[in-house]
C-alpha cells in the first residue's frame, strides 16, 4: 500500500494501481477517451492528464500507476488549460455534424468537450475523409476518427482479427483497413466490436431504417418482425427504461405502435434450430465414420464469416441447419404465409438483431429457399431504439402486449441462445431427450455456462460420450481452432460466438463506454428461463404443430429445403 493526496485528500492506495483508477476511490471522475480498462492504456488522447507535485510536465492517469508521497492535482489550472487545448485539436480533425451523427448524445468526446466548456475550436479544421463502400454492413467515418486507437485493440487482442491498422506519420497519423484494402476485401468478420469500443461516431452500423420506413408506408405490403433472444435484455437501456421495465410485452407493444403488422419471436425458430441442429447431430454420431469432427454450430454469421475467410477446410464441419433469424424469415413466407392466409410476395420480413453480420447474412443470395428474400432487413437493437425515439414512444408507459398468434411462443431453451453456451445448452436438453425419449434435469448441462472465453466439459447420454466446447470471441475461437487442427484436443460438438459473451455483447447492441455488458445481459437470459414453464425446445407447442404440420420431422426433406443451407455456398 502506498500514502497518496489526490485533491487534497490523503488516502492509502494499493501500489500498482493507475491514478485514474486511484481518484475513483475518492470520489473523482478523471476524463479520458481513449482508455478501456484491460484493452486500451496507451495515454492517446492526453485528455486524462494530471499534475504532479514537483514535475513540470502533466502525465497520463490511464497508465501512470501511484507512487509513494505522490501529491496529484486532477484539475489544476495547467490541467484545465491542457486539457481544454487537447479537445480543441482533436476537434479540428473531427467532423462535427454532431445533429446527424449516430454517437450524439452518447459520445465520450462530445460530452467532455461540453463538460470542459468548449464551444468551438482556435485551430483550422482538417479532417480526415476517404470514400467508403456505404452498401458494406460496416461503415467507418474517417472524419470523425479520433485516432484513440480502441478499434484496433479490440480486434487485435480480443477477437485476433487484425482488420484496422495506424496508418501514417506525425500530424497526419490515422487508422484504416490493414494494407490499405477496401474493407470488403478484409478478412472483417463483422462481428461489430470495432462499432462498441468506439467512443465516437467515427465506426457504426449501416443504417437500414429507412428501407424499413418505406415498407411500413406502404398500405400493399404485410410488415412482420422478429427480434432475437439478447434483444429483449438490452433493448431498453437506450430509451431511458430500467432494466426492470424492458419486458418483452412492452417492446411488442412498442412495435405495434411503430406500425408493424404482425410482431414475433425469435426464439421460436431458435427451438426450431435446436430441433434440427440436435437431430443433425445424433445422425452423425449415429454415422461417425462419414462426418468430420467436430460438429460446429452454424446460428452466428460472425463465426460463419470466419470459417470462410479463415479456415474454408472446415466448412464440412458446420452444421447446415440456418440461423434462428433465416429459418423464421424462410418460415413467414411459407408455412406461416399459408397458415394465416398472407400472400408471401407482399410480406416485408424484419429482423431485429443484436448484430452487424445478421445484416450480411440476410442479404446472402443463396438464402431464399422460399422463393422469396428469407429476411428482407435486419436492425441492430440501436436501430429499433432509434425507431422508438423516432415516434416519440414512452415505452415505459405501454401496457402489455402479447405477441401474435401461433408463432410467439419460446421456451427458456431457445431464450438463452442469446448467451454464451446458450445454444449448446438447449441443444444437450433436446439432444438428450431424442436419444434417451427422457428429459434430463433442466440445469444438468450449466457447466457450460459462464463467461470463460473457451469452456469445455463431458457429458454421458445413455452410453455416448460426448465432448463438448464452447467458445466466445474470434480470439478465443482461433486458440480453439488451432488446438484442434493440431490434435491437443478433440470434441463432438462445439459452440462457436464471434463476440465475447455472445449475443448478449453482440456488436449491434446498445453501447455503454468503457462497459462490457454481455456478463449482465446473459445472466438475465438464464433468468427469465429459469421463470419459464417450457424449458425444452421439443417441447414447445408451436414448433410440434409445425412437424405436423408441415415438416413432418426433423431433418425431413422438406426442412432440409426451407431450414438448412450450405455455407460453401455463399458469397462473401
Amino acid at each position: 500500500m502506498v500514502n497518496v493526496t489526490i485533491n487534497g485528500r490523503g488516502t492509502t492506495i494499493q501500489q500498482g494501481t493507475t491514478i485514474l483508477n486511484a481518484a475513483k476511490t475518492v470520489g473523482v471522475d478523471i476524463p479520458h477517451l481513449c482508455y478501456w480498462e484491460g484493452l486500451n492504456d496507451i495515454g492517446a488522447c492526453r485528455i486524462c492528464v494530471v499534475e504532479l507535485e514537483g514535475k513540470d510536465k502533466l502525465v497520463s492517469a490511464c497508465n501512470t500507476e501511484v507512487e509513494e508521497g505522490m501529491v496529484i492535482h486532477t484539475n489544476s489550472p495547467k490541467v484545465r488549460q491542457a486539457r481544454k487545448t487537447n479537445v480543441q485539436l482533436l476537434l479540428a480533425e473531427h467532423d462535427c455534424m454532431c445533429a446527424t451523427c449516430s454517437r450524439s448524445g452518447n459520445c465520450q468526446l462530445q460530452t467532455i468537450a461540453r463538460n470542459l466548456g468548449v464551444v468551438g475550436s482556435v485551430y483550422t479544421s482538417n479532417c480526415d475523409d476517404y470514400r467508403w463502400d456505404d452498401s458494406f454492413p460496416l461503415i467507418r467515418n474517417a472524419a470523425k476518427c479520433i485516432t484513440c486507437m480502441r478499434c484496433v485493440q479490440v480486434c487485435d487482442h480480443i477477437q485476433a482479427m487484425g482488420v484496422w491498422e495506424k496508418v501514417g506519420s506525425s500530424f497526419r497519423t490515422g487508422v484504416g483497413v490493414t494494407d490499405g484494402i477496401p474493407i470488403s476485401s478484409a478478412n472483417c468478420s463483422l462481428c461489430g466490436q470495432c462499432i462498441t469500443h468506439c467512443p465516437v461516431g467515427a465506426l457504426s452500423e449501416r443504417n437500414d431504417t429507412d428501407k424499413v420506413l418505406d415498407a411500413l408506408a406502404d398500405p400493399d405490403t404485410v410488415t412482420l418482425v422478429q427480434f432475437a433472444p439478447a434483444v429483449r435484455v438490452a433493448w431498453g437501456e437506450m430509451v431511458g427504461m430500467s432494466r426492470v421495465e424492458q419486458t418483452t410485452g412492452k417492446l411488442v407493444a412498442a412495435l405495434k405502435q411503430i406500425g408493424f403488422d404482425y410482431v414475433f419471436d425469435t426464439v421460436y425458430s431458435a427451438d426450431m434450430t435446436i430441433m434440427e441442429e440436435g437431430s443433425e447431430l445424433i445422425q452423425r454420431l449415429g454415422e461417425k465414420g462419414e462426418h468430420p469432427w467436430p460438429m460446429f454450430t452454424s446460428c452466428c454469421p460472425g463465426w460463419l464469416r470466419y470459417v470462410q475467410l479463415e479456415c474454408p477446410e472446415l466448412i464440412p464441419n458446420l452444421s447446415t441447419a440456418k440461423s434462428p433469424q433465416q429459418m423464421f424469415g424462410a418460415i413467414s413466407k411459407t408455412y406461416m404465409a399459408e397458415k394465416m392466409g398472407i400472400d408471401p410476395a407482399k410480406i416485408f420480413s424484419v429482423s431485429i438483431m443484436p448484430c452487424t453480420a445478421k445484416k450480411y447474412e440476410c442479404d446472402e443470395h443463396s438464402l431464399r429457399d422460399s422463393g422469396y428474400k428469407d429476411v428482407d432487413v435486419v436492425l441492430t437493437t440501436r436501430e429499433l431504439d432509434n425507431l422508438i425515439s423516432m415516434d416519440g414512444i414512452d415505452a415505459a408507459q405501454l401496457p402489455e402486449a402479447a405477441f401474435d398468434d401461433f408463432f410467439g411462443e419460446g421456451t427458456g431453451a431457445g431464450v438463452i441462445f442469446g448467451a454464451t453456451g446458450g445454444v449448446m445448452e438447449a441443444a444437450l436438453r433436446s439432444a438428450y431427450f431424442l436419444i434417451t425419449g427422457e428429459n434430463p434435469p433442466v440445469d444438468a448441462f450449466q457447466n457450460v455456462r459462464g463467461m470463460d472465453g473457451w469452456k469445455e466439459a463431458t457429458f454421458t447420454v445413455a452410453g455416448i460420450q460426448l465432448r463438448i466446447a464452447v467458445a466466445s470471441g474470434l480470439g478465443n475461437t482461433r486458440k480453439l481452432i488451432t488446438a484442434i487442427q493440431k490434435g491437443e484436443v478433440a470434441y463432438d460438438f462445439v459452440e462457436i460466438m464471434a463476440c465475447p459473451g455472445g449475443c448478449s455483447g453482440g456488436g449491434g447492441q446498445p453501447i455503454h463506454d468503457g462497459t462490457e455488458m454481455a456478463a449482465l445481459r446473459g445472466s438475465e437470459l438464464y433468468n427469465i428461463d429459469n421463470t419459464l414453464d417450457l424449458r425444452f425446445s421439443h417441447e414447445n407447442p408451436t414448433v410440434v404443430m409445425s412437424y405436423q404440420e408441415y415438416f413432418g420431422e426433423p431433418n425431413s426433406e422438406k426442412a432440409h429445403h426451407l431450414l438448412h443451407t450450405d455455407v460453401a455456398e455463399w458469397h462473401l
